[in-house]
C-alpha cells in the first residue's frame, strides 16, 4: 500500500476519533472509497502484468434497457386497457383478472430473458 493511502486512512481514523459517533457513516464511506480505490489499483496492476483483461460484457447497454423497459410498459398498459375495456362491457370477472396477469407475466418474462441474454 502506498504511503499516501496509508496517510489518508490514518487521517480518516483520526477524524473519526475527533468527530465522534455522529459522523460514523461519512467517515466509513470515505474509508470504503479509499480502500476500494486501492484494491482497484492493485487489481489493474496485476492484470496489466499478466496481460489478462476481462472480456467486455455482452449485456445490453443502458439505452437498450431503457427502450425495452418503456416499450414493455407501453405494451402492458395498452394490453391491459384493451382487456379491461372489453371486461367493462361484460363486467370485470376472474377471467379478466387472469388475462391481465398473463399479459404482465409475459412482459416480465421477456424482460428477464432480454437482460440475461449473452
Amino acid at each position: 500500500m502506498e504511503q499516501a493511502t496509508r496517510d489518508e486512512i490514518g487521517a480518516a481514523a483520526a477524524a473519526h476519533a475527533e468527530l465522534g459517533r455522529d459522523y460514523d457513516h461519512a467517515v466509513a464511506e470515505g474509508l470504503i472509497e479509499r480502500i476500494g480505490s486501492e484494491i482497484d489499483r492493485r487489481v489493474d496492476a496485476r492484470l496489466d502484468r499478466t496481460g489478462h483483461r476481462p472480456a467486455r460484457s455482452r449485456r445490453p447497454g443502458t439505452f437498450a434497457t431503457m427502450v425495452m423497459g418503456l416499450g414493455s410498459m407501453g405494451l402492458g398498459v395498452g394490453g391491459t386497457a384493451v382487456v379491461l375495456s372489453d371486461g367493462a362491457a361484460r363486467g370485470v370477472g376472474s377471467s379478466t383478472v387472469v388475462m391481465v396477469l398473463v399479459i404482465w407475466i409475459a412482459i416480465a418474462a421477456v424482460n428477464v430473458v432480454f437482460m440475461h441474454r449473452d
